[in-house]
């Protein structure tokens, strides 16, 4: 009988032993699971954040290919340091204002990228200071190298539109304080928790940045040209434009294609975490836009001007691209097409526009990123499947989209002239006429992208 005891002791005490180890079997399971899944979102936004690192090369071949040769130095140092002033001021001061917790207007905390953070997939318990993250599991440093790229983004836009006559020190100035200020500011508003991520029992809409991103560098951009006045020689007294045509047209198109690639970060990035049908779906509407956008715009300049214009074409696709943004994880692919339509046809009415009032923009960055950028945010209050008015849904989402783009509109406007007008009335924003006619290159740089040979003496 004791033996018999015996063995109910042994085997008792082997099963709790295997319910034990099935429990921390199932354990391990579910913390590698978490753990796989981290690894792999992390490597996604990793990714596509690099694709968006790399749109700076597409701004630098678009805006130096359509801009003259005597400026290119002066084009392509400006698109390569303000990715470095970007990151550094939005390291110290940037992130912080636009996602850490803090009001309904702006981030208080975490400065220097030094608050905690709590990524639910790894099971924290805590919150921490960048709660606005929080539904991504990627880690903060992750985090920040994705938005951080966005943020370069939009303060490179400006630069094409206030090209050929701006002062190099000037730029970089308003870069530190686009990148640190204006840029968080609404960043903060629409996805880092402010007032605008809840409105009239719903959200402003913007997947990934054509107001966020694309109008807050457009209305920089724009205010910009008006107070540095145009080019010289591009207006005449008795009113004709003077066309001033880009040097590199070869430059200018493959600074496009880079850019299109770099979409492929931008919006299927804007997932922050890799699955499959969502980012098919971004991307497949992404290229839609862009495609639809590129006809459009063709077809189109040929009617309106008589002959198919490769500048058109080429915003055509960057406008198209422009307008899918805020949209693209909320329509169907049908739906991309016709934002890409009207996005291309905008975007050739808008240079003919800006030109008759005589604001200067040599590459059409206003009219490719403010007007586009508008378009797209107002395209989700149409189109999305689930909030669109053409789909049924009401008004509510159109108001909200309304309501936003008035509101950053306006004060991005106020904000970016008040800052243009001080730098204007301190260290100055326009070179001299001498500078501006010899090339900046040469008054600026002091080094030409196009030196003629010289010959050295033996």
């Amino acid at each position: 009988m004791k033996y018999i005891f015996f063995i109910l002791i042994l085997l008792i005490s082997n099963l709790y032993n295997f319910a034990l180890a099935e429990e921390i079997s199932t354990t391990n399971v579910i913390s590698n699971s978490l753990n796989d899944k981290v690894i792999l979102d992390t490597l996604w936004v990793l990714i596509t954040a690099f694709l968006v690192f790399w749109m700076n090369a597409g701004f630098a071949c678009v805006e130096t290919g359509l801009c003259r040769a005597k400026n290119a130095v002066n084009i392509l140092a400006k698109n390569f340091i303000v990715f470095a002033i970007t990151l550094l001021s939005y390291w110290a001061v940037g992130f912080a204002l636009m996602f850490s917790d803090g009001n309904p207007l702006i981030g208080l905390k975490g400065f220097f990228l030094l608050g905690e953070d709590n990524s639910p997939a790894t099971g924290d318990a805590y919150i921490g200071v960048y709660s606005a993250l929080n539904w991504t599991g990627v880690p903060l440093e992750a985090k920040f190298f994705f938005q951080v790229v966005f943020a370069g983004t939009a303060a490179t836009i400006v630069s094409g539109a206030v090209a050929e006559r701006i002062k190099f020190f000037s730029f970089i100035l308003f870069s530190f304080i686009i990148s640190s200020l204006i840029y968080p500011l609404i960043g903060h508003w629409v996805w880092g928790g402010g007032w605008l991520s809840n409105i009239m029992g719903t959200n402003f809409k913007d997947f990934a940045g054509s107001t966020v991103v694309h109008s807050v560098g457009g209305w920089c951009a724009l205010t910009g040209a008006y107070l540095l006045g145009p080019r010289v020689g591009k207006y005449k007294s008795d009113g004709r434009i003077e066309p001033i045509p880009g040097h590199n047209l070869s430059l200018a198109t493959l600074g496009a294609l880079i850019l299109w690639l770099g979409w492929f970060g931008f919006n299927p990035g804007s997932t922050m975490e890799a699955v499959p049908e969502k980012i098919g779906h971004i991307a497949l509407t992404t290229a839609t836009a862009a495609s639809s956008g590129i006809v459009a715009s063709c077809f189109y300049a040929w009617m309106r001007l008589s002959k198919p214009d490769l500048t058109m074409i080429i915003n055509g696709s960057l406008a198209g691209l422009v307008a899918i943004t805020a949209p693209c994880d909320a329509v169907s692919v049908f739906g991309s097409f016709v934002i890409g339509i009207i996005a291309g046809i905008l975007v050739v009415e808008s240079v003919i526009f800006f030109d008759k009032i005589k604001i200067d923009d040599p590459v059409g960055a206003i009219s490719v990123h403010l007007v586009n950028g508008i378009w797209g945010t107002i395209a989700v209050g149409l189109f999305s499947l689930d909030t669109g008015l053409l789909y049924g849904k009401g008004y509510t989402q159109l108001t909200v989209q309304l309501i936003g783009i008035i509101s950053v509109g306006i004060t991005v406007f106020v904000l970016s002239l008040i800052v243009w007008s001080a730098i204007k009335a301190t260290v100055g924003l326009r070179v001299n006429l001498d500078e501006e006619i010899s090339g900046l290159d040469k008054s600026e740089m002091g080094l030409e992208a196009y030196p003629e040979d010289v010959l050295l003496p033996e």
